[in-house]
């Protein structure tokens, strides 16, 4: 089973997940989005395996969020997918993909349900 997981290790519910992962045996492809940003068709694909809107995946209380006025709801969901490719910052964390499915690990365990 191929597994891989959207990390920042400076993010302790990314940490956790990570260690929840591997405390089960899961060795899952680390991938230091924000050194290596999904691109947009790579975060469209991602999106789609959570279910999510792009809004749901960002992170609201960044300062880039307000900067860029991505609060402005005449954005249209591309808009939202290229500020997130451009700014990866604004990805909520840690998303785990398994399976050809995906889950955020807020909280960790909920990771589990696609393994």
């Amino acid at each position: 089973m191929a597994v891989s997981i959207l990390h920042n290790p400076r993010c302790s519910k990314s940490r956790a997940t990570l260690q929840l992962l591997q405390d089960r045996g899961v060795e899952p492809e680390i991938i230091l989005y924000l050194d290596n940003p999904p691109d947009a068709h790579q975060l469209e694909k991602i999106l789609a395996a959570l279910g999510l809107s792009p809004r749901e995946l960002m992170r609201k209380g960044e300062q880039e969020y307000r900067e860029l006025g991505l609060d402005n709801p005449a954005l249209k969901n591309s808009d939202l997918v290229a500020a997130m490719v451009a700014t990866p910052r604004l990805i909520e964390r840690p998303i785990v993909i398994a399976n050809g499915k995906a889950a955020v690990g807020r909280p960790p365990e909920s990771v589990l349900d696609i393994l």
